[in-house]
């Protein structure tokens, strides 16, 4: 018994000190790259639809809205337009923000909106409404870590990371902090201006907001573990190899 819980002690260290995205055998040398293997591709669709599963399963779970999307209600309220609008000049921005951290967008940056939506469009098809907060509870935590397994998968794949997740990346090259934590920083500042702009904050916001930066990093150490990678060869998925 004390091995296992010094060996989860271990894993759990290791975890949290994941400070790149990993290289493994189907990794693509760089995120410009719109010819890569088959592998890396499927790898980098599945971990897409993963993630849009678990987005769905956040949903259905009716438990508060995601960080940015309570940023998005604030800005709409002060604003006066509507919450798309608000999620797109959000997105934009955080596009933007690109452009001094020196992240590159790929083939993966333009599927992530594309698969994501149709993952999570075709996943609350088949997802049942429940009413338990146990239940509503469970599907939040599965959500999070889905998200965090198929970001770490996808994002492995190193074929450019969507708006957020390079948003994290290059934060995490630029302050050489661990991205569980830059993460956390992340998603607690993003709800916290939401909050004060007056949009709805929810249990379930405040878990996805101390839970996907443990999951993001979990689901790389993970699939990075799975695949055989070398904890000396990582580098930013953003940037491409010269």
């Amino acid at each position: 018994m004390v091995d296992i819980i010094r060996s989860t002690v271990i894993t759990m260290r290791k975890v949290f000190s994941v400070k790149s995205v990993p290289i493994v055998s189907w990794s693509s040398p760089a995120a410009l790259n719109f010819k890569p293997r088959l592998t890396t591709f499927l790898a980098l669709s599945f971990g897409l639809i993963v993630f849009g599963i678990g987005e769905a399963l956040l949903i259905r779970a009716r438990l508060g809205v995601s960080p940015w999307t309570v940023l998005a209600q604030g800005l709409a309220l002060q604003f006066g337009t509507s919450i798309g609008w608000a999620t797109f000049t959000v997105s934009l921005l955080v596009l933007l923000l690109w452009i001094p951290l020196k992240q590159v967008p790929g083939l993966g940056t333009l599927m992530n909106a594309v698969l994501i939506a149709a993952a999570m469009d075709l996943s609350l098809d088949y997802l049942p409404m429940v009413d338990s907060l146990v239940a509503q509870l469970t599907m939040t935590v599965v959500g999070i870590l889905a998200v965090g397994f198929g970001s770490g998968l996808y994002l492995i794949a190193h074929l450019g990371a969507g708006p957020r997740d390079g948003l994290m990346t290059g934060l995490q090259r630029l302050t050489d902090f661990p991205i569980a934590w830059v993460r956390l920083a992340i998603e607690l500042s993003v709800v916290a201006l939401g909050w004060l702009l007056g949009g709805s904050v929810g249990l379930g916001t405040v878990l996805f907001a101390l839970g996907i930066g443990p999951a993001v990093s979990l689901g790389l150490y993970s699939v990075g573990a799975a695949a055989g990678s070398n904890a000396t060869r990582t580098r930013s998925p953003e940037i491409p190899m010269q």
